[in-house]
């Protein structure tokens, strides 16, 4: 399971493949910042961690980008709140 996130901005989404299975982060942009607006883990992938396998690879990937990050979608603002190494790029 060492799948990577993936940055489709064709689609204003992160994925995660899981087999045959996507789990998906949807953002838009807005000047240098990336909004996360909603978070999408298939039922079949609940409760393995799936989430928050995407979320780190979606913090990490927004780090990577020099981008600050403003989550307005639950899931991930939840997440975000309980990884305080991700203060540095949170904004808002």
């Amino acid at each position: 399971m060492d799948n990577p996130v993936v940055d489709r901005p064709d689609q204003s989404r992160f994925e995660l493949a899981i087999g045959d299975e996507l789990a998906l982060a949807y953002y838009r942009i807005e000047g240098d910042r990336i909004v996360l607006t909603h978070t999408e883990v298939p039922q079949a992938l609940s409760g393995q961690g799936v989430g928050s396998r995407l979320a780190k690879g979606v913090f990490e990937r927004i780090r990577a980008s020099g981008r600050k990050v403003v989550p307005r979608c639950s899931f991930m603002a939840g997440w975000v709140s309980r990884h305080p190494e991700y203060n540095d790029i949170f904004d808002g």
